[in-house]
């Protein structure tokens, strides 16, 4: 069986960030699909309906890089609405955030995220820690959403 490259979802507000993201991801050798959402309520859009109804993306593959701190709705709500959905939930979430509060990365795995990443400040060290997470999502083997029957 083949693996299928995931669709990499970037949820940033900071479009600055989401640039330098989906160029060291690409200079890590990644040709997956990437997009970007703004904010949280553009990416529960993309897969919930507007009166919460799951959108179908059955038999897709996407990974999420999710930022904390945005407008209209954060990051935690996104990992909390994703997680807590039987068919959405297997989709891997990577916090990737500014934020070090070990209560906040206390809290995020709590609500089901699989890898938290703190941004860090000095723009080389920023863009190493992409190019180096762009290597590790080469070798991840991640699951098709559900489509509600397994």
């Amino acid at each position: 069986m083949k693996k299928q490259a995931p669709a990499i979802l970037i949820v940033d507000d900071d479009e600055g960030h989401a640039i330098l993201v989906r160029e060291n991801l690409e200079a890590a050798g990644l040709s997956n699909e990437i997009a970007h959402f703004r904010d949280g309520q553009a990416v529960l859009d993309f897969f919930f309906q507007p009166d919460g109804a799951r959108t179908r993306h059955a038999g897709e593959v996407y990974l999420i890089l999710l930022d904390i701190r945005m407008p209209k709705v954060d990051g935690i709500e996104v990992l909390r609405r994703l997680k807590g959905d039987a068919e959405l939930h297997k989709i891997p979430i990577i916090m990737l955030t500014t934020t070090d509060d070990q209560r906040e990365v206390d809290r995020c795995h709590q609500l089901g995220c699989n890898v938290y990443i703190q941004k860090p400040v000095d723009y080389e060290k920023f863009a190493e820690a992409i190019r180096r997470l762009g290597l590790f999502v080469t070798l991840l083997l991640v699951p098709p959403v559900s489509d509600g029957r397994t």
